[in-house]
């Protein structure tokens, strides 16, 4: 048996990850759902009071990941989904993980696929400079373009009323689009020509509005060291929201049988 992180991404906290963390268990794994800093009590906590979001940095809440992980008696499996996947990335740069799945990842810096869907979805925190500062949030109608597309009004609705909540908009202003017009690395950065990098399987659904194939195929193209293993696989028809919408065992099965085969 492993022991499996999982990654959370913004928008939302461990809760997001309550079905997988159910189905990995019942297959006797171990499965450690570490929430950024801050972020440890509920959503309707974070909605309440979203202080601790607005402040949140990169670097600390990477830091905090490693914590956690070095802390586990092995190399866990790690898996993240969006941000969390560009979080996975970061991690496994670093020399942690015995191997890696990201799903419908966020890029780290230097991936350059703006596809207009992206825009759009980001529109919402990018058409407002004030929100570089505070914690940001989509309304239930953005919401459900952005991560849950393929789910009817009333199954969006629940859950975004189930699982959303803000994000750092500062995240969202500095890295991804942005950070590959600044000068020098920044702190999405990964060397794509790390040696040393455990396994990595990327994961994207062919509906995805936020995160669309496009943007995953170019970064997992990005990986170009000899002897890493980089394997990139496409869902069609399912959205941002594909850890959770109808028939996300097949995804959550997909990613735990790769990472199993080619974990070391």
């Amino acid at each position: 048996m492993s022991t499996i992180v999982l990654v959370h991404g913004l928008w939302v906290t461990p809760r997001s990850w309550e079905g997988w963390v159910r189905h990995y268990e019942s297959k006797g794994h171990t499965v450690v759902t570490p929430a950024y800093p801050g972020f440890e009590v509920e959503v309707e906590a974070l909605r309440a009071d979203p202080t601790p979001i607005a402040g949140l940095t990169v670097p600390e809440t990477v830091a905090h990941l490693e914590k956690v992980i070095t802390e586990l008696p092995e190399k866990p499996i790690i898996m993240g989904h969006s941000f969390g996947g560009t979080l996975t990335q970061l991690l496994l740069d670093r020399g942690h993980g015995a191997a890696g799945v990201v799903i419908n990842s966020a890029p780290p810096e230097g991936i350059r696929v703006t596809p207009p869907s992206q825009i759009r979805s980001l529109f919402p925190i990018l058409s407002n400079p004030a929100k570089r500062h505070q914690a940001a949030g989509f309304t239930a109608e953005q919401w459900r373009y952005a991560f849950t597309n393929t789910l009817s009004e009333e199954d969006s609705r629940a859950a975004y009323d189930r699982y959303a909540i803000a994000a750092p908009g500062s995240w969202v202003w500095s890295y991804g689009l942005i950070a590959n017009f600044k000068p020098g690395k920044q702190e999405t950065w990964v060397d794509f020509r790390n040696p040393d990098r455990a396994p990595l399987l990327f994961i994207a659904g062919g509906a995805d509005h936020i995160m669309p194939p496009s943007v995953n195929r170019s970064n997992a193209h990005h990986y170009r060291a000899e002897g890493t293993v980089t394997d990139y696989v496409e869902f069609p028809g399912r959205s941002h929201w594909t850890c959770a919408e109808p028939g996300w065992e097949q995804i959550a099965d997909t990613a735990l049988d790769w990472a199993l085969r080619h974990s070391r």
